[in-house]
């Protein structure tokens, strides 16, 4: 093929490529849900974990704080942005501690208050109860806020809506000044918002907050004040933004470092512009499958899979290296693909088990892995060969690469006294190094910074948020059984409370008690003529007039006969978004949370709840028991797919003394790798294990290269060129993401960067020929 017709074939790989970017990208859908990535839940602790990962309101709560002037000020800014979010479909619930009294009631749910209060549990709505209400209401009316009392005075003389208002005030709500909240200092307003965006959606969180701070600069005006954003929402945003950022100067980093050394590697501008070809097919190519197979792809899956696939960059320099004058480089990729091809199937083969972790996330990284790294294997052995000079200079004929060859032959030789040696300390490291071996916090794998993680601790401390560790669940048929077994802890949580035992509690009853309880109230309301006698016994010994209590006794006679209130019927009202966050209702079951906060005797309460058919979660215990899990999970697929690897390598080349030769340094690589990283104090997360796949897929492939080789001295030097160049583009990459502040990208980029370094040396140190290395040594002696 002629120089132009390369050029303009080049050119329509591209193009294609172009097409199915677009047509991919038109329908690819991409997740953020991390429950994907997570095994499925088997304790009812999980399983509560896992939704709140996922659509609980605790994934959804921002927490916002204002501060930079006097609190006047503060405070009418607080309303102000109140008032604008409130209005924003994107907000399930804006709250400052304003509008949370009567106006938070609907005229619609005011008749109910007899069934929502607990007053008619110890007391008869009779003649000496109401005059008792009517004199103390005789004496409000002569106080400041008998303004405020005389409008509600003609249908609830009693101010029993006034009780069921209290009754519905956060229960460890802050302080209040100038009618909104504040911290304990008083020189922050606060603010809590629940986003109708889930917490693993980026896309919303970040519309959201986009809000927030738009709405903010039009509250602020001139004034110096200043807005912190919390919560997981923000954080997410964070570590999104900084994970782009930092991905993105690496990326770059790499991409130069790459073109300059395949530059440096084979003198010529257009070696890295078409060994990116396959890279690029193969990432659209696993893209495209595993849109095809699931129903939307995770984020995850993308920035995780390329990374897997990053070892293909090899297939093309392995090309390159071994062409020569007078070999058409069909002949040179028809000579390779034997090797290339047993190499890929082996990794292909070990990314399989994923299948049998029974995990969304893990199967779309295999099937995006596969896909790609056969869809590269397939395009280097039978498209790039086109694009190739066939006409280059033999790298076999490099006098500084034999010199470094004819120094490497000076290398002792591990024999198999010398492996056993090197693995059984490795093993020791592993074993006996002190500290924990498992990184089970999920915690600590995030890049948030410590100064941000304490300022959303300080404000959840000072607007009275529940613990995020503990919970009561009450788990029952529906939400009506759940309610009735979770009004038996109202009696015996005050009484903990009084114990120390808690700092404060919350739970939906507190806000509707169950239908049971409301009829049980309900019978207790008097016949219309026994309660109007009632009235007029008691009006008759005050100020009162006898009529000016009508409208009382049309509410009582339409709590009579109204039905019980249910939790749909809330709808609408400020109290939806508290009875949603403690009443979770999915299909045939309902389970009840009560929320603690300042949890003390963790024992105390524990006794207290199983007499009431409750369990207290610990779901911090139940997130290391699902990673834990999860690990165990991945683990089997590790050991089942280096039982597979070493099939298919044994399939391949068919001499037990080879293929022993060809898995050593990969299963000695994996000793020492884990030994480095407990040596060093690390403790090992699921991020490790995975790349320990990418880290042997790389090995075996220098160790297949190096046994292709053979004895033939010039074989060995362009496979050695061919290593050489392959370690040091993926050792550049892997070692700048080690550096990484974002800690998931440096268990990636520690773990494949020693790899690197260990199956080189092992390579060269395990699988090469005395041989052959003697007559390398005596080649580089016998060149001028």
């Amino acid at each position: 093929m002629t120089p132009a017709r390369r050029i303009a074939f080049a050119l329509l790989w591209l193009g294609v490529l172009a097409v199915a970017g677009w047509a991919i990208g038109a329908h690819l859908q991409l997740s953020g849900d991390l429950r994907r990535f997570m095994p499925s839940a088997r304790t009812p602790a999980q399983k509560l974990l896992i939704d709140e990962l996922g659509e609980g309101p605790g994934s959804r709560l921002l927490l916002l704080a204002i501060d930079g002037d006097a609190p006047a000020t503060l405070a009418a800014q607080s309303q102000a942005l109140r008032a604008a979010l409130a209005t924003q479909p994107a907000f399930k619930l804006v709250a400052n501690g304003a509008g949370l009294g009567l106006d938070a009631v609907p005229e619609r749910l005011r008749p109910y208050r007899y069934l929502l209060s607990p007053t008619l549990d110890a007391q008869r709505l009779d003649a000496g109860y109401l005059r008792e209400q009517l004199d103390s209401r005789v004496q409000d009316l002569g106080s400041p806020a008998g303004e405020l009392i005389e409008p509600l005075l003609p249908s609830d003389p009693t101010m029993e809506m006034l009780r069921v208002a209290e009754a519905w005030q956060p229960a460890q709500a802050p302080q209040t000044l100038d009618g909104v909240w504040f911290d304990p200092a008083g020189k922050e307003a606060l603010l809590a918002v629940e986003t109708r965006a889930a917490g693993f959606d980026p896309a919303g969180q970040e519309q959201a907050i986009a809000a927030i701070r738009a709405a903010f600069e039009r509250a602020r005006g001139a004034s110096p004040t200043r807005l912190t954003v919390s919560g997981p929402g923000a954080f997410s945003l964070e570590i999104g933004g900084r994970t782009q950022r930092e991905a993105s100067l690496i990326g770059t980093i790499d991409s130069l470092l790459f073109v300059a050394l395949l530059w440096l590697a084979y003198r010529s501008w257009k070696a890295p512009l078409i060994g990116g070809l396959p890279l690029a097919t193969a990432g659209l190519a696993g893209l495209g499958a595993v849109a095809c197979i699931f129903e939307g792809v995770h984020g995850i899956t993308v920035a995780f899979g390329f990374t897997l696939i990053g070892v293909v960059q090899d297939y093309p320099i392995h090309l390159y290296s071994h062409q020569r004058p007078g070999l058409s480089p069909w002949a040179s990729a028809r000579s390779l693909w034997p090797t290339l091809g047993t190499g890929v199937a082996s990794t292909c083969i070990a990314y399989l088990t994923f299948f049998v972790s029974g995990v969304d996330g893990l199967q779309q990284l295999a099937v995006f892995t596969i896909v790609g790294l056969a869809t590269a294997a397939l395009t280097t052995r039978f498209v790039l060969p086109a694009l190739i000079d066939p006409a280059p200079r033999d790298v076999a004929q490099s006098r500084r690469l034999a010199r470094v060859w004819s120094a490497l032959a000076r290398w002792p030789r591990l024999g198999v006294a010398s492996v056993s040696l090197l693995a059984a300390l490795a093993l020791a490291v592993v074993l006996f190094v002190p500290g924990p071996f498992w990184q089970n916090d999920l915690a600590k794998l995030t890049p948030v910074p410590e100064a941000a993680l304490a300022r959303d601790a300080q404000l959840r401390e000072a607007l009275g948020a529940p613990d995020v560790r503990y919970v009561i669940a009450i788990e029952a048929k529906d939400a009506e059984a759940a309610l009735q077994k979770s009004e038996g802890l109202l009696a015996e949580l005050p009484l903990l409370r009084q114990r120390g035992a808690i700092a404060g509690y919350d739970l939906a009853a507190r806000y509707l008690p169950s239908a049971r309880t409301q009829l049980q109230r309900q019978q207790r309301l008097p016949e219309p003529q026994v309660l109007r006698a009632a009235l007029d016994a008691a009006v008759a010994a005050t100020p009162f007039r006898g009529d000016a209590f009508a409208d009382f006794l049309r509410d009582v006679e339409a709590a009579r006969h109204a039905p019980p209130l249910r939790p749909r019927d809330l709808a609408g009202t400020a109290l939806a978004a508290s009875i949603e966050g403690l009443l979770r209702e999915r299909e045939g079951r309902a389970t009840a949370l009560v929320s603690l906060t300042g949890l003390h005797d963790p024992e105390a309460v524990d006794a207290v709840v199983r007499r009431h058919g409750g369990q207290l979660l610990d779901l911090k215990q139940a997130s290391e028991s699902l990673v834990a899990e999860y690990r165990g999970r991945v683990l089997t697929a590790l050991a089942l797919a280096g039982v597979l690897l070493a099939l298919a390598v044994w399939v391949a080349l068919r001499s037990p003394r080879r293929v022993l030769r060809v898995l050593a340094p990969m299963a000695l690589s994996t000793l020492l790798i884990l030994a480095a990283l407990r040596g060093v104090g690390v403790e090992l997360n699921l991020f490790h294990l995975v790349s320990l796949i990418l880290a042997a897929g790389l090995g075996l492939d220098y160790a297949l290269f190096f046994d292709h080789a053979g004895d033939d001295r010039d074989e060995q030097l362009r496979t050695l060129h061919a290593v050489i160049v392959c370690s040091l583009t993926t050792f550049m990459v892997f070692a700048l993401l080690a550096l990484s502040s974002i800690p998931v990208l440096r268990a990636i980029g520690a773990t494949v960067a020693l790899g690197v370094v260990f199956n080189f040396a092992l390579a060269l140190l395990i699988v090469r020929e005395p041989a052959a290395m003697a007559t390398a040594e005596e080649g580089a002696d016998a060149q001028p």
